[in-house]
């Protein structure tokens, strides 16, 4: 097992004290994090939770943002220069596709879906 020596501030520190053992688990945790960006998920879960009509469905697309960085994704993917990172950021993009396709298609419902 690695041993790391860091210098923090005595605020931190105490804060740290209180965590006991579990510190090498949070740490774990806090580099866990989601491939995208949260307004990714939320700019998606939002337009879920307005309870879009079919047309609304059909005409969702991501944002200029989102659409400008999938484009990068996918240059990059084809150049095979993607890192790990990026790896994960394209997998989830196309999960949400994916789901997007299903909903649009109507082979997979949520809530009532508007007429």
């Amino acid at each position: 097992m690695a041993k790391i020596t860091l210098e923090i501030p005595d605020e931190l520190a105490e804060q740290l004290a209180q965590v006991g053992d579990r510190l090498a688990e949070l740490v774990a945790l806090s580099l866990q994090q989601p491939a995208l960006p949260a307004y990714t998920y939320r700019y998606v879960l939002d337009f879920l939770v307005a309870n879009p009509s079919r047309e609304e469905l059909a005409a969702f697309r991501p944002t200029p943002q989102m659409q400008q960085r999938l484009a990068t994704l996918l240059a990059r993917a084809k150049a095979a220069e993607l890192t790990p990172a990026e790896v994960r950021e394209l997998d989830d993009y196309e999960h949400i596709e994916h789901l997007i396709i299903l909903l649009k298609a109507g082979t997979l419902r949520f809530f009532d879906t508007k007429p």
